[in-house]
C-alpha cells in the first residue's frame, strides 16, 4: 500500500480556525435528522435522543458533527420546507451547546444559506454541487465545502455504473477537479475545497474498493480529502457482514484512508476512528522521520 506525505502543509479551514493535518486526521461524527437512514433507521430521529446522541460523539472526540435532513438513498420524499425543519433547529442547538465546528450534510443551496447562517461552517454535498447556487453560497458566507463525486445523483439508484475505459479512480479526479475549479472561480481558496470520492455512490464493491485503494491519488490533487467509508454497503458485500456487524472494517478502511492522505474521516463509531487517527498520526510522523533521515545519507 502506498504511503502518502505530503509535500506541501496540508490546511483546512472551517470557520476562522485552520486545521493543519498534514499528518493529523480529523473525525466527522455523523448525527441524522432523518427518520429512515441505513444505519441508525431513525434511533434518535427525537430531537431529544438526537441532542444525547450529539453530546456522546463530541465526549468521544468529535472534531465535526455534519448533520443531515435527508438521507442519500432512494425513500420517501423530503420537502425543502421538512429539511429545513429537521435541519435549522438542530444547528442553531448544538451551536449553543458544543464548541466544534458544524456540517450541514445536504445538496440544497437554500437549506445550506439557513445553516451558514444559525453557524454552521461547512456544506457537505454528496451531489457534487448541482446546485448552481451551492458554491456561490459557501462562498457569500466564507464557508467551506465537500465536493463529493456523485454519477448521477442523491436517491436515485444506479445499479450498474460504468466508466470510461473502465478507471473510475480517473473518472472521480476529473469530475472533482472540474468542480474544485468552479469553487475557485467562485473565490474559494484550496483549505475551503474538500473532496470525497464517493464510496458506494454510484459505484459498484470493486469500484469502490479500486478508490479505496487509489485514495493517494485524489491526496495528489492538492485539495484536503474526506474519506466516508464508515459502515458502508461495499464492506459489508465485500466480507458478508451486516450493517450492525461493519465497525472493525469501517476502522480498517479509516487507517488504509489515513495512511494514503485522507485527513477527514467521517464516521459513525467516533471514539474507535479517534483512536485509529491518532495512531496513524504517530506512525505517519515516524514514517517522514525515517525519510528525513535516509534522504540525509
Amino acid at each position: 500500500m502506498k504511503i502518502y506525505l505530503p509535500k506541501d502543509p496540508i490546511l483546512i479551514l472551517l470557520g476562522k480556525t485552520y486545521y493543519c493535518c498534514s499528518y493529523r486526521s480529523l473525525t466527522m461524527g455523523i448525527l441524522n435528522r432523518t427518520p429512515d437512514s441505513f444505519y441508525d433507521k431513525g434511533s434518535y430521529y427525537d430531537f431529544d435522543l438526537f441532542l444525547k446522541k450529539a453530546e456522546s460523539l463530541v465526549e468521544d472526540g468529535a472534531d465535526i458533527l455534519d448533520i443531515g435532513g435527508v438521507k442519500a438513498g432512494p425513500g420517501d420524499p423530503v420537502t425543502e420546507q421538512e429539511e429545513l425543519d429537521r435541519v435549522i433547529p438542530a444547528v442553531e442547538e448544538l451551536r449553543k451547546r458544543f464548541d466544534v465546528s458544524l456540517s450541514v450534510d445536504t445538496w440544497n443551496a437554500n437549506v445550506l444559506d439557513e445553516a451558514l447562517a444559525k453557524g454552521a461552517v461547512l456544506g457537505n454535498d454528496i451531489s457534487g454541487c448541482r446546485d448552481p447556487n451551492y458554491l456561490k453560497t459557501i462562498a457569500r458566507h466564507n464557508a467551506s465545502v465537500v465536493v463529493t463525486h456523485i454519477r448521477l445523483a442523491p436517491r436515485v439508484r444506479d445499479e450498474l455504473p460504468v466508466y470510461e475505459n473502465g478507471d473510475v479512480t480517473s473518472a472521480v479526479i476529473k469530475k472533482l477537479d472540474g468542480i474544485c475549479r468552479l469553487g475557485i472561480q467562485e473565490g474559494l481558496k484550496k483549505e475551503q475545497i474538500i473532496i470525497d470520492a464517493g464510496l458506494d455512490l454510484g459505484k459498484t464493491t470493486p469500484q469502490s474498493l479500486e478508490l479505496l485503494r487509489n485514495q493517494y491519488a485524489l491526496a495528489e490533487t492538492g485539495f484536503p480529502l474526506l474519506l466516508s467509508a464508515s459502515n458502508k454497503t461495499f464492506l459489508g458485500e465485500r466480507l458478508n457482514l451486516e450493517i450492525s456487524q461493519r465497525k472493525n472494517a469501517s476502522l480498517a478502511a479509516a487507517a488504509i484512508g489515513i495512511a494514503q492522505g485522507c485527513r477527514i474521516i467521517r464516521c459513525h463509531d467516533v471514539k474507535g476512528t479517534k483512536r485509529v487517527a491518532q495512531t496513524m498520526e504517530f506512525i505517519l510522523n515516524s514514517y517522514k522521520e525515517q525519510q528525513s533521515v535516509a534522504d540525509k545519507k
